[in-house]
């Protein structure tokens, strides 16, 4: 049993997980998929528009929470170096990723590299500037719903949702269903 339990914790060993995100990131977002996915054995690495050593924002709803220091600037970083890309929200992180060119293309060469992308929350938002969400079916924060709808998704009101490697959750709640998405995407592309 014990063995078990070891080799589950490893079950996403040699697994190299990129998350993009910058400042106003709602922080459980962030910290709740990366302590999930580092329990089961993959490397994390936190990557942003902003610089290697700088810190971003992160956000508990409208108060003010911990910073994280960015571990690699977007422009550095290759999809082809990871097995999936994590997307957190809150609604000014993804609204400035947006706002960058290098994030939006990341997000796009990994979308056409057939891996895992999770979002949750407003986290979805920026797949739409990266052209990847027309006839996926989806879920994200409510008030995104008509921008994903506009852009070509079928939203739906669920806990997740997996479509072809995309993983969407609608919010902080939904957490444990959005890592056990992640782990199960991830697992099965061995």
């Amino acid at each position: 049993m014990q063995q078990n339990a070891q080799q589950a914790g490893r079950a996403l060993q040699g697994k190299r997980v990129a998350i993009l995100m910058t400042d106003g990131v709602e922080q459980v977002e962030y910290t709740g998929p990366r302590g999930f996915l580092e329990e089961q054995g993959a490397q994390v690495t936190l990557i942003s528009p902003k610089g290697a050593g700088e810190e971003i924002q992160g956000f508990n709803h409208m108060d003010l929470g911990d910073k994280f220091k960015v571990e690699m600037n977007v422009r550095d970083a290759q999809p082809g170096d990871f097995d999936a890309l994590v997307l957190p929200g809150g609604v000014a992180n993804p609204d400035q990723l947006r706002l960058s060119a290098e994030s939006i293309g990341f997000i796009r060469e990994f979308g056409m590299g057939n891996k895992p992308i999770a979002a949750i929350c407003h986290g979805p938002w920026t797949l739409i500037d990266a052209e990847l969400v027309t006839g996926r079916r989806m879920t994200s924060w409510p008030t995104l719903q008509t921008d994903l709808r506009n852009a070509g998704a079928e939203w739906t009101d669920e806990q997740v949702v997996v479509d072809g490697g995309l993983v969407t959750s609608r919010k902080p709640d939904d957490i444990p269903a959005f890592n056990q998405a992640i782990l199960k995407e991830l697992a099965e592309g061995k």
